[in-house]
């Protein structure tokens, strides 16, 4: 991975900062439109936020922006993520914040349908996506992914369950108070978006590399040159000619899977590739650094 120029890394920040936006203003109107409009109340902070201000409106008859609830949610974790994470990253997530926040309130509350299972389905996926543009962006939407993100890569600890309760917590609490069609509902919002992220976004998803080369020392030079992520060789052999090979055999991420691909082809053109997906590891594993 070679380090950009000046002008360079200054047009890459920018690029960035223009999905973030994007992404802000789809995740803000979809919010609205589809989240709020259908009564649902997804998971995180966004969740949580809809789930307040409905409880103020419903019980107390008072009115509050949904910018002011979320950002008072976010303000820990935008913390977390300045003082733990990284400077940058946390910038454009707070901007993504803001952003979303503020469009969910300018936007005027009309429904596209009133079926809201179209409403959950699309809502779901139009999320997901606004999610998928903002991690390409190397950022977040904010709320509980700081606090996963700082515990899984600082602290080691895996936090899937701790952000599965909070969600549990937050959909039976809407369920209570306004009925478990509109939990079960947000489920599957849920559900759609974040099948959409993994879609668009595959950093956290791992492969397996099995590489049968003449070239094993090239092989893992252009594989660590391309993706920082190291290699084992091991000796085989081929049985049909019963030729002795080496096998190289690397972890990276998926997203980095092409090009990686790519770069041993270059080095050894006679290669044999095999990707299988990998679910679990334990031991160290490089991880691009937040900035």
């Amino acid at each position: 991975m070679e380090k950009r120029s000046g002008i360079n890394e200054a047009r890459y920040q920018c690029q960035l900062i223009i999905k973030v936006i994007i992404a802000g203003i789809i995740m803000g109107a979809n919010t609205k439109l589809f989240a709020k409009a259908a009564g649902l109340y997804p998971g995180g902070a966004t969740g949580l936020s809809l789930l307040i201000q409905s409880m103020f409106h419903t019980f107390g008859n008072i009115k509050i922006p949904f910018s002011l609830i979320n950002l008072i949610l976010n303000a820990v974790p935008v913390y977390i993520g300045f003082r733990y994470i990284g400077k940058r990253f946390t910038a454009r997530s707070l901007l993504m914040i803001l952003i979303s926040s503020f469009v969910t309130d300018a936007v005027p509350l009309r429904p596209i349908t009133h079926d809201i299972v179209l409403l959950s389905i699309f809502g779901g996926i139009i999320n997901g996506f606004a999610i998928g543009i903002a991690l390409r962006a190397e950022s977040t939407s904010g709320g509980t992914d700081f606090i996963a993100i700082y515990f899984s890569e600082k602290k080691g600890v895996d936090t899937f369950n701790m952000v599965l309760v909070f969600n549990i917590c937050v959909l039976v609490t809407a369920g209570i108070f306004y009925g478990f069609d509109k939990a079960l509902y947000s489920i599957i919002y849920q559900y759609c978006s974040t099948q959409m992220i993994h879609f668009l976004y595959k950093t956290f998803m791992k492969q397996t590399l099995l590489i049968v080369t003449d070239k094993a020392n090239e092989v893992c030079r252009a594989i660590y040159k391309e993706s920082h992520h190291g290699a084992t060789i091991l000796q085989s052999e081929g049985s049909y000619l019963h030729e002795e090979k080496e096998m190289v055999y690397s972890v990276i991420s998926k997203a980095e899977s092409k090009k990686v691909a790519d770069v041993i082809k270059k080095v050894d053109p006679e290669a044999f590739i095999n990707a299988i997906p990998t679910t679990d590891i334990r031991g160290k594993f490089f991880y691009r650094q937040y900035n």
